[in-house]
């Protein structure tokens, strides 16, 4: 339980860093940068900060047998590249508050992954509470209104969601087998070549990089920005998130992520003057009740009704043993 408690405090941690990384990007793209210029120079100057001290400190933890290529390249390329990606252009076109609750999808993905798929039981609070977490979604981002709201823009947050999703699986499973510092790292290096396929970090402009990006009352270089959103929005909830996976199932750590629109709508309220009316506030409010929910169902979940496979202790190329999620 306390392992539990633990891991929920770094999940919580986590989408908060997260909810920051939407309106400090739609400030950014409001100086003249495009989704995919943003999400490529965030991802790459993660990697940068991250990846040489983990080769220097911990080696052994960049080290990945043949059997994870798959594993490793599908949390690099979804759960970085893809999530990243289609959110940015989801936030270019839509407001930031709607962008949030579209790509936070995932938990409803995520438990029927887990139903249909792996065929594990969840408690019907589990689905009580998603099914409360979707609603208040659609009442967020006033689907009923969808002609006002950019069809690309709706589009990408969905993809966004599946994009999520995966990285709550993929994560799970990953966070049992290897040092979680380490699959971060491999992740953020896939998922900036990817990215930077689409769009190369050393095409944008040097004068746009000192344009000044305007968050409210605070005016702060573009560089900065982004160096905020490399390591405050990017490596430091990628590790807390990826640790927590290893005491969570995702479908309980995937409901968590529902904060982050809540906190993300504040702060688009707060930097950029964005509002949420009295439908979106109840909405708000029913999505929190959702995810509590869930989380009561999480606290009475017995620890063997886990997948198996994500049980047993492994142990890293060069590191101890460690226990898995």
């Amino acid at each position: 339980m306390a392992g539990r408690g633990r891991a929920t405090g770094l999940s919580l941690t986590s989408w908060v860093l997260f909810a920051g990384s939407g309106p400090v990007a739609k400030a950014v793209m409001g100086t003249g940068w495009s989704p995919a210029a943003v999400t490529a120079v965030r991802i790459a100057l993660a990697a940068v900060v991250l990846v040489p001290g983990v080769a220097l400190v911990r080696p052994w933890a960049l080290r990945f047998r043949g059997s994870d290529v798959w594993l490793v390249l599908g949390y690099g390329v979804l759960g970085v590249a893809g999530v990243q990606l289609c959110f940015f252009v989801a936030v270019d076109r839509v407001p930031v508050g709607v962008a949030m609750v579209l790509v936070n999808l995932a938990p409803a993905l995520v438990a029927l992954w887990v139903r249909v798929v792996r065929r594990e039981r969840l408690p019907a609070l589990v689905w009580a509470g998603t099914a409360l977490g979707v609603a208040g979604l659609a009442l967020v981002a006033r689907i009923w209104q969808g002609g006002r709201l950019d069809a690309l823009g709706i589009a990408a947050g969905v993809g966004a969601a599946v994009c999520s999703a995966g990285y709550f699986l993929l994560g799970e499973r990953g966070a049992g087998r290897h040092d979680s510092v380490g699959l971060t790292a491999v992740g953020l290096a896939i998922g900036a070549v990817v990215v930077g396929a689409v769009s190369p970090p050393w095409t944008v402009a040097p004068a746009s990089i000192t344009a000044t990006a305007t968050l409210g009352s605070l005016h702060v270089p573009v560089w900065l920005a982004l160096l905020v959103l490399a390591v405050a929005g990017t490596v430091l909830p990628y590790l807390a998130g990826l640790r927590a996976l290893r005491d969570l199932p995702s479908a309980l750590a995937s409901v968590l992520a529902l904060v982050e629109p809540l906190v993300a709508a504040g702060l688009a309220w707060w930097w950029l003057g964005e509002t949420l009316g009295a439908t979106q506030l109840v909405g708000a409010a029913v999505l929190l009740a959702g995810a509590v929910l869930v989380q009561v169902a999480g606290s009475r979940t017995p620890p063997g009704a886990r997948d198996p496979a994500l049980t047993t202790s492994q142990p890293d190329a060069r590191g101890p043993a460690r226990r898995a999620a």
